[in-house]
């Protein structure tokens, strides 16, 4: 059993990070009071994005290192300029934000498919990404050492320092408490001076920022090949903010359990001691869990107060 976890538990956590900080886009996103059911869409502009950038500097510059850092921030800087579309319809227009998100889903599917295709021809975007390496040293400590230091990405590392970082932003920063305010009494916010528009659009930029550098994430480390989809995890994501309740390292526990649960369902035909179970109940147990989780924690649920409202500052 142990050699099982062994085996799978490097692949499971990469397939958490991407999950893990698209999340935390969601998590700032909605702190700030606006619903961004649009991560999906987000993520599939990221991992154009960065395999697109790739794709033409692999040529261009000589360290493929730096290249795959450029895709990164390539991701980032489209998934902010899509985001901005969600900010202004739902806050300057006062937008339905499920509408507006549902718009952004649609639109990235279809705008980066045909740009694929008419870019490459076929649709898809081949790259070559991080390698996954073993930290020497600390590899070699009992049980800790082969879970976590094996086989593990330079982005993992990365998005763990962000991760916390959001942490100490949101609980210990003025900005986060300012955030946090918006989302939960924001006429109180702005009778205290804030500038809740402003602080919204912060909000959704984040999470938009976020959300594009998980799509980049995914096809700069396990999938390697742009396809047009991020096979749901943008939703994924959404349900792991539900279920984490709103907290990022809550966020961190249920994206790694649905990370975990996703990587069974992909390896299980390869391990001989779970290729005996059906793979279509592998492959679907993830998501069945996910609509367990969302009907036990809806009405324990802690969502700040105003989330998905338009803001009106005339209103009291």
């Amino acid at each position: 059993m142990w050699t099982i976890i062994e085996q799978i538990f490097p692949y499971a956590i990469a397939f958490t990070i991407p999950l893990l900080i698209t999340a935390l886009g969601g998590l700032f996103s909605e702190r700030s009071g606006v619903v961004n059911i649009g991560l999906e869409g987000l993520m599939v502009i990221g991992a154009f994005s960065s395999a697109l950038t790739v794709h033409y500097l692999n040529d261009k510059w000589a360290s493929h290192t730096m290249v795959l850092w450029a895709g990164l921030f390539a991701a980032i800087v489209a998934g902010i300029l899509f985001a901005a579309l969600h900010a202004f319809a739902s806050i300057n227009l006062s937008a339905n934000q499920i509408i507006s998100g549902t718009a952004i889903n649609l639109i990235a599917t279809a705008l980066t498919i045909f740009l694929a295709r008419n870019m490459t021809g076929s649709g898809n975007i081949r790259v070559s990404g991080f390698s996954p390496k073993t930290i020497h040293g600390v590899a070699d400590i009992p049980v800790i050492g082969p879970l976590f230091f094996t086989k593990t990405y330079p982005t993992t590392w990365f998005i763990l320092i962000i991760l916390f970082a959001s942490t100490f932003i949101l609980y210990k920063m003025k900005f986060g408490l300012r955030l946090r305010s918006c989302g939960e009494f924001p006429q109180a916010a702005e009778a205290a001076g804030i500038n809740v528009r402003r602080i919204r659009y912060a909000g959704v930029l984040i999470s938009g920022a976020f959300a594009g550098l998980g799509g980049a994430i995914i096809i700069l480390t396990y999938a390697g090949e742009f396809t047009g989809t991020v096979s749901g995890l943008g939703f994924l994501a959404l349900a792991s903010l539900i279920f984490g309740q709103w907290r990022p390292l809550g966020i961190l526990a249920a994206t790694f359990f649905f990370g975990f649960a996703s990587t069974i369902a992909n390896v299980s035909q390869v391990i001989p001691e779970l290729s005996v179970i059906p793979p279509i109940l592998l492959k679907i147990f993830p998501y069945v869990v996910t609509l367990i989780a969302l009907v036990v924690f809806s009405k324990s649920s802690q969502a700040p107060k105003a989330v998905g409202e338009p803001f009106d500052s005339a209103k009291r």
